[in-house]
């Protein structure tokens, strides 16, 4: 299914902008190269991990959509059983997006806006858990694809139901991480997202980018909207 493409052009960098957006392609490369140096014994470990315990590669690619509307091919660790029906998804999504969804409680007790899905598997609940499965993100990093900051990068299905406001969240780079991701992740309501993805990409600079990757360490570690 085609994804929706803007009308109008969603990234046009001042020229203030464009010294920023050569450090940050430098600060990616350095981090991806220097995370997956130090990361790869882990890598390999969860690989394996996933295949003893479910039939199918470990790793998962799937359309995403990036800067400015355009799709690209991301990489995550398999976090679900193969040959899955993605329809209850898809409407969850459609209701998410609307602001119809319904929140849930959590295994810690919080609301949070996220399918409870019979397709994710043992060990995928734990690397969904953790963020453990966004690690093969890093090869998109290095590709160019996605940052290290930056909104996270949705499912084409998922766009169709955009309005204007939320189109300008595809202004900029996808990441792994970003001030959603650091306020509450799946707690989030969609507007919500979109209102803390426009202000990052207001107020985006290198020290922005390195203060979000510092504080997505205890997001991560108190598993906050997981």
């Amino acid at each position: 299914m085609q994804s929706r493409q803007a009308s109008y052009p969603l990234s046009e960098p001042l020229p203030s902008q464009r010294l920023y957006a050569t450090s940050k392609r430098a600060f990616d490369l350095v981090v991806g190269l220097v995370s997956l140096g130090l990361l790869w014994p882990l890598i390999v470990a969860i690989a394996i991990w996933i295949r003893l315990d479910s039939a199918g590669s470990p790793f998962f690619r799937q359309q995403r959509i990036g800067r400015d509307a355009k799709p690209f091919m991301m990489t995550k660790f398999r976090t679900m059983t193969l040959d899955n029906d993605d329809s209850a998804h898809r409407d969850f999504m459609a209701r998410h997006v609307q602001g119809e969804s319904e929140s849930r409680e959590n295994e810690e007790g919080d609301a949070v806006f996220l399918l409870e899905d019979d397709r994710i598997t043992r060990v995928g609940k734990f690397l969904r858990r953790t963020s453990l499965d966004e690690l093969p993100n890093l090869m998109n990093v290095l590709a160019g694809s996605m940052s290290v900051v930056g909104p996270r990068p949705p499912i084409p299905y998922e766009v169709e139901h955009y309005d204007d406001t939320a189109m300008r969240r595809l202004g900029v780079k996808p990441g792994m991480t970003g001030y959603a991701q650091i306020r509450g992740r799946g707690s989030l309501t969609f507007d919500d997202m979109v209102r803390y993805d426009l202000e990052y990409i207001e107020e985006r600079s290198f020290w922005t980018d390195m203060k979000v990757l510092v504080a997505t360490i205890p997001a991560v570690l108190l598993r906050r909207g997981v």
